[in-house]
């Protein structure tokens, strides 16, 4: 008698790593075609923020005896510590990069996480993914895809921007630690947004687990960094991504061990990653969504209160955000009143902010320029949904009622405007409240209220870029973050480099009116306006006439 014996079934074997990454170099070419412009325009953006931020200081600051007279004795505050990090030695060198070695580092991990997120969860919303899984794609294939690229262009600015300030004639070690401190949180981020992209369901719940993360890592930082020295508060730098560049101490101490943290955080993000990625459906995440409501409430029964209510976590985390930026530079400026004596520091922000004046007033025009920047960001940010919400059907199911286009197209267009105004108000009021009580001369409420309102048109015209963009041709609507990159770079590096004026009027942000140092210019503030509705207006119409995306 023969006895046969059933066979293992074979799902439940794991499936051999062949099987489970097979397809990964074909999603990795598609992700690098999609995104053939943002990586080396966002690459060469860090470059360029750090190739010139340290060759215009270099300029002011040429020998370790004018650093240690100069911002040394400042950055050692422990406001200006929180913001920046710590001045590692007091020479040339390490004056040259205190300011871009933490703010890379975050901007290099965004970029990270933001190519994760856009070919993992957001393809997963879009329902691309699953039209790529029926054909020959493994499991783990689009994580490993997305990870891939994202390392690529993490390793590439940070390596890029080493070489890069090699090429001025600075100290190559330093030069090294400096490429690494950037590596280190850029890889430990793309790590971190493997899990985070598993965890929530939904490209927009991810982004808010990722930039949460970022949030609670530069707190961490700032809170350790601002201790002192050998205590347990300032070991929690050791906790945070962000804490470890400044550990890694550029033109200092050059620890490039610090590097191989951010390497295990990415080997380790990234098993756990695909370990979550096992355990849930498709289209699903690890955390649980709550079920909402059978019937709308009365505050939701149109579309601008659907968009609303949609971004309400954007809003929140922005007003808390604009709270607590307002309070910083309001607190700083007791710090910097004493940095008015230094001409070379007077003249830097006077070329930054546009703006000559008291230097309380000039370093205030000088934040509120690069907070203008950031609220344009905000506001591209809320146009584009539009595209998203056509991709992922919402779009078209609010169209299946009595909504006209117009009115669709105008709701994502009212919140950013709106909300805008809003963000800066409360800047301006909170800067207004906190820096005169840390400097006498610092301006008041009226006037900082005034002076950030007096950059909504530069906001506005990015903003109408990206409705222009998205009305005609919503394909190339990721365009409109490459223009406002080109449009800040031009107007952060261009008068530090003495680029041409023709090149520096084609950026509005080279037309902000400089209060409260300067006065305020009505004629580039109505034009700024009427091109921002002039771009609006076009795309709205050409949104009324093309078919969905």
């Amino acid at each position: 008698m023969t006895t046969t014996v059933a066979p293992v079934a074979e799902a439940s074997r794991p499936a051999p790593w062949a099987t489970r990454l097979a397809g990964t170099v074909s999603l990795l070419r598609l992700a690098w075609r999609r995104d053939r412009i943002l990586v080396p325009s966002s690459v060469a953006g860090l470059v360029v923020l750090a190739v010139g931020s340290a060759r215009a200081t270099l300029a002011l600051y040429p020998t370790d005896a004018a650093a240690a007279g100069g911002l040394a004795a400042v950055l050692g505050n422990p406001s200006v510590v929180a913001l920046y990090g710590p001045l590692p030695s007091p020479t040339a060198d390490a004056l040259a990069v205190v300011k871009t070695v933490m703010m890379g580092a975050f901007l290099t991990a965004v970029l990270g996480f933001v190519v994760v997120r856009r070919h993992t969860r957001t393809e997963e919303d879009e329902g691309r993914l699953e039209l790529l899984g029926s054909g020959v794609v493994g499991r783990s294939a689009p994580l490993a895809a997305a990870v891939a690229l994202a390392t690529a262009a993490v390793v590439m600015a940070g390596v890029l921007s080493g070489v890069g300030l090699a090429a001025l004639g600075m100290d190559p070690a330093g030069s090294a630690a400096f490429a690494a401190a950037w590596l280190t949180t850029g890889l430990a981020t793309v790590g971190v947004s493997a899990v985070v992209v598993q965890l929530a369901a939904t490209s927009r719940g991810a982004a808010g687990l990722g930039f949460g993360f970022l949030g609670v890592a530069f707190a961490l930082r700032a809170i350790a960094d601002s201790a002192a020295s050998g205590t347990w508060v300032h070991a929690l730098g050791w906790v945070s991504p962000l804490g470890w560049a400044g550990r890694v101490e550029p033109y200092g101490a050059d620890r490039l061990w610090v590097l191989g943290l951010g390497l295990a955080a990415l080997v380790g993000g990234v098993a756990a990653g695909v370990a979550v990625l096992d355990r849930r459906d498709l289209g699903a995440g690890l955390l649980p969504t709550r079920v909402g409501p059978r019937r709308a409430g009365r505050r939701l029964r149109g579309p601008l209160s659907l968009v609303v209510r949609l971004a309400r976590g954007t809003v929140v985390g922005w007003g808390v955000g604009m709270v607590l930026g307002g309070a910083l530079v309001g607190s700083l400026l007791g710090a910097v009143a004493d940095m008015g004596s230094d001409p070379a520091v007077r003249d830097l922000l006077e070329k930054l902010g546009g703006a000559t004046g008291a230097f309380e007033d000039v370093y205030v025009a000088a934040e509120i320029h690069v907070v203008a920047a950031a609220v344009a960001a905000m506001g591209v940010a809320l146009v584009l949904r539009l595209v998203a919400a056509e991709r992922t059907g919402l779009g078209e199911v609010v169209l299946a009622a009595p909504t006209t286009r117009l009115r669709w197209f105008g709701a994502h267009l009212a919140l950013p405007v709106v909300l805008s105004t809003a963000l800066m108000a409360l800047l301006g009021l909170v800067v207004g409240l906190v820096g005169p009580t840390v400097a006498p001369g610092a301006p008041g409420v009226a006037a900082s209220v005034g002076a950030c309102l007096a950059a909504l048109p530069v906001v506005w015209v990015m903003m109408g870029v990206a409705a222009l963009l998205v009305g005609a041709r919503p394909r190339l609507a990721p365009f409109a973050w490459g223009v406002l990159l080109a449009a800040f770079l031009v107007s952060e590096v261009g008068p530090l480099t003495d680029l041409p004026p023709w090149v520096l009027d084609l950026s509005p942000f080279t037309h902000l009116s400089s209060l409260p140092a300067g006065s305020f210019a009505v004629l580039p503030a109505v034009v700024l306006t009427a091109v921002a509705a002039g771009l609006a207006g076009v795309g709205a119409r050409a949104y009324r006439r093309r078919d969905a995306a």
